[in-house]
């Protein structure tokens, strides 16, 4: 039981408003808190702000009290509780305004954490102007490996710096409850002049993993430094010398002294099994070729696709056990038979492409990658997209932070005609690969199919500012205007396409709803003069535009033969779905393995 002196105690505390006083602090400490952390960061205000603003509420906790017991609220202002006369103390009118002002301060909390609550819903699956709220900054356990400088400066060497730091984002990505920032979105930040918050903030990432490498000979220099993104305070940083032999192992020591800054652990997931570039021989001279291969194929055109596909024939000659380098083998050929050949030589390609994937899931039927390969083929080649889904399911199950696989796994719904299941898909990949332009540009198709033409031109330049050179997505901002019925805007955008196959799909497209039928008829013919062998189903577009039917189907059969991808997108094609009811669109959707008009709800 309490002493007679603590029961004393407790009523003159009650009696001099200690309590309530104590109690409206409280409230008013938790509501300044919650501004601090919820506001701060949307200034840019760094952390140590708010830990100093949590540090001076809690220290300034006792002062409270001693005011509240030696002050008192009165009808002429705070006095000295001493000269306070008892008759006229107003201890209950004072003590019901603080309770007032108590449940006041306590109501604004609540209401500021269920805006903040309705907030971040609506930033995890809602859509902000056509294009996907970026991922909220601030997960306690996220980086990006920013790529490693060639410390010689030499260009040449740039593919091995490059493999490293993919090496790094590979092994860092099998740590548990840690959120790794992919490839796609970290390497631009290459040669990067921006501070280390601003990139943080565009990756949505707290930390940032930066370093350089040096080459020479039998000798390998990493020096690698994990950042606080958002003060630019490094958190380790270590300089490593050693023999290139050593390298694995370096790599290796290097991922395991970031996750311990970071003070996460490997994944124990069941499935879960540790993914790697590396060839199972060890073979350094393999590695480096593979890493070569990589890098020209990234860059995309023509001879760089044969120089990618000479280097990994290299890698395999070293290492004949080398899936990775077959997985990269596979995907080289598949992108010189799409992109740059047609008929037997696109079939030959074709025909290695597939050769090279068997391989590589043959010799290691837990390589993700190699399921995302053969899922791209079964997709493109043997239109068998269940087969393909299973296959980027996969790979998910092996590697559950690919986000590569991921974006695929959208496009794959999105082939099923399901534009709003997909783009929920989409920005699932965007929280690994926030800076993907391809994204955007497939959030745009979906969004033009669900008729929201305003959002899909958005989301459309936002793929265009993110790449301004790649020639696909100003030629899909020229259909969004032409299907907006904006000729002058369509035409104006097809004309500043960069010369090529898709700047003469744009000019072919923006021309049909212009008033100068000779020019659009002389558009036409020149794509198919000159573009028909890859792009037939561009040119079953136009002839939709054209409201020639007949031509629309021929030309789709056309597109089939060659496997042309964009018949993927049928089912959200706001031009082709104009012919859904045809008899001859369900007919062909049963060719091309796409679920029938009747199946599709087109919402």
């Amino acid at each position: 039981m309490m002493s007679e002196d603590g029961v004393s105690l407790f009523r003159e505390l009650k009696r001099r408003n200690v309590l309530r006083a104590a109690a409206l602090y409280a409230a008013a400490a938790w509501l300044l808190v919650q501004v601090a952390t919820q506001v701060f960061p949307f200034f840019d205000v760094p952390n140590w702000a708010v830990r100093w603003t949590v540090i001076a509420v809690v220290g300034a906790f006792p002062l409270v009290l001693a005011i509240s017991w030696f002050y008192e609220f009165t009808p002429n202002g705070v006095e000295l509780e001493s000269e306070v006369d008892r008759s006229a103390s107003n201890q209950r009118r004072s003590g019901r305004a603080v309770n007032r002002w108590t449940i006041a301060i306590l109501a604004l909390a609540v209401a500021l954490l269920l805006a903040n609550q309705v907030w971040s819903l609506h930033g995890a699956v809602g859509i902000v102007g056509g294009t996907p709220a970026p991922a909220p900054v601030g997960v306690a356990k996220s980086i990006a490996v920013l790529p490693l400088i060639e410390e010689g400066g030499d260009a040449r060497q740039q593919y091995f710096s490059d493999g490293l730091t993919e090496d790094l984002i590979t092994t860092l990505s099998q740590f548990d409850g840690l959120k790794v920032i992919s490839r796609n979105s970290s390497f631009q930040f290459r040669d990067s002049k921006e501070d280390t918050r601003t990139i943080g903030r565009k990756l949505g990432v707290t930390h940032l993993l930066e370093g350089s490498v040096r080459h020479d000979g039998d000798a390998v220099r990493i020096s690698a430094a994990l950042v606080n993104a958002a003060d630019g305070s490094t958190l380790w940083s270590q300089r490593f010398d050693r023999q290139y032999k050593e390298l694995f192992s370096l790599q290796d020591e290097i991922a395991n002294q970031v996750a311990a800054a970071l003070t996460v652990k490997l994944m124990n997931e069941s499935g879960v099994i540790v993914q790697s570039d590396r060839p199972p021989s060890g073979n350094l001279d393999a590695y480096q070729s593979m890493l070569q291969a990589k890098f020209y194929r990234f860059r995309g055109n023509e001879d760089d696709q044969r120089k990618a596909i000479a280097l990994y024939n290299d890698a395999i000659r070293l290492d004949p056990a080398y899936a990775r380098a077959y997985t990269g083998l596979s995907i080289a050929w598949a992108n010189l038979g799409g992109n740059f050949l047609a008929g037997d030589e696109a079939q030959e390609a074709y025909a290695n492409a597939r050769k090279a994937a068997a391989t590589a899931l043959s010799l290691s039927p837990n390589l993700a990658a190699a399921h995302v390969a053969h899922a791209k083929l079964l997709q493109t080649l043997d239109f068998d997209r269940a087969g393909a889904q299973a296959e980027y399911r996969r790979a998910l199950q092996l590697a559950p932070n690919d986000s590569d696989a991921k974006y695929d796994l959208a496009l794959m719904t999105g082939a099923r005609g399901q534009p709003e299941r997909a783009i929920e898909q989409i920005r699932e990949s965007l929280v690994d690969d926030p800076l993907r332009a391809a994204s955007y540009g497939r959030i745009s198709g979906y969004l033009a199919a669900l008729g929201r033409l305003d959002e899909a031109v958005e989301a459309s330049r936002t793929a265009i500012e993110m790449r301004p050179a790649t020639a696909a997505f100003q030629s899909r901002l020229v259909l969004l205007e032409v299907l907006r019925g904006n000729a002058k805007a369509a035409l104006d955008v097809a004309e500043h396409v960069p010369a090529g196959s898709w700047k003469d799909i744009a000019l072919a497209t923006a021309h049909q709803i212009g008033s100068d039928r000779a020019t659009a008829d002389a558009a036409l013919q020149k794509l198919i003069d000159q573009q028909a062998g890859n792009s037939a189903y561009q040119i079953a577009q136009v002839y939709a535009l054209r409201k020639q039917p007949d031509q629309v189907f021929a030309w789709l059969d056309r597109a089939r033969a060659n496997r042309d991808p964009g018949i993927s997108y049928l089912l959200t094609d706001p031009l082709l779905l104009r012919y859904k009811d045809d008899p001859r669109f369900a007919v062909f959707c049963a060719e091309v393995n796409l679920p029938s008009p009747r199946e599709v709800s087109f919402k």
